[in-house]
């Protein structure tokens, strides 16, 4: 039997409920492409679930490891002070489940092609 792996779209959060709109079709739309992975969003400060509420859902749901991706442009404060902080509190709260984390998601090529693209067609 695979183990299932929870993914968690780390990102800084907002009090406009509309701000998480396209995190959350990031999630819907991973959870289509690849459903034997559990999506879930979280967020540093100004809205819910915070990681370590994310983290505890998934590895409840059966999550035998995690994966953070940072939903940040750069590597700035936040991925950069944060969010290693966040993840050691991860790592001692769920001792047995591995946790491993992504580049901020705009240092990605492929992220980084497609910004000039809808850039210069905009």
């Amino acid at each position: 039997m695979q183990s299932m792996r929870g993914v968690i779209l780390f990102a800084h959060g907002s009090r406009d409920p509309r701000w998480r709109d396209p995190m959350e079709s990031v999630a819907e739309r991973m959870r289509a492409q690849e459903p034997e992975t559990a999506v879930m969003c979280a967020f540093l400060e100004l809205a819910t679930p915070d990681i370590a509420e994310a983290a505890s859902k998934l590895i409840s749901d059966g999550a035998q490891s995690l994966r953070v991706v940072p939903m940040f442009l750069g590597m700035g404060k936040h991925a950069r002070e944060d969010l290693p902080e966040l993840v050691e509190a991860l790592r001692s709260a769920h001792p047995a489940v591995p946790v491993s984390v992504a580049r901020a998601i705009g240092e990605e090529a492929e992220v980084t092609d497609l910004l000039a693209r809808i850039a210069l067609r905009s």
